[in-house]
């Protein structure tokens, strides 16, 4: 499972036009689920998603976690995290989990993040969306589970 969050000041994700979910301060996360991943997986990345201390506290510092901030996350599904550029031209997206398998641990990391106490909104798994926002910092982590 990897993950990449972004640290914005705002965020939407549209489809057909349409806002499906916006945020205000905190995470925009990409979630890119691959084959082998678990329930664990979703545990451990969700935790770290709450907790990393990546927001200023009053001295300006990266000292305080979304969780702490009351921040939001948007989540948006993007199995494109998965793809392997390594060979050739093409990437390849041997290792992305199958699409029922991704659509059940995405919507389980959603449910996970939230029941952690932060607010959230979602994208719609394996719509066409565009994704806006305005990074803050910028500050972009891409975790992976070990």
């Amino acid at each position: 499972m990897r993950a990449v969050l972004q640290r914005v000041l705002n965020a939407n994700v549209r489809v057909d036009h349409v806002v499906v979910g916006q945020i205000e301060q905190g995470w925009l996360v990409l979630l890119g689920v691959e084959q082998g991943d678990t329930v664990e997986s979703v545990r451990w990345l969700a935790e770290k998603t709450v907790n990393l201390r990546a927001f200023a506290d009053d001295q300006g510092k990266m000292n305080r976690s979304v969780l702490e901030l009351a921040g939001q996350v948007l989540i948006v599904s993007q199995f494109t995290l998965a793809g392997d550029c390594r060979k050739g031209r093409r990437p390849s997206f041997d290792r992305a989990a199958a699409p029922e398998k991704a659509r059940n641990l995405y919507e389980l990391f959603c449910d996970q993040v939230a029941s952690l106490g932060v607010r959230v909104e979602r994208g719609i798994f394996q719509a066409d969306m565009q994704v806006a926002l305005v990074n803050d910092g910028p500050v972009t982590f891409v975790i992976d589970h070990p």
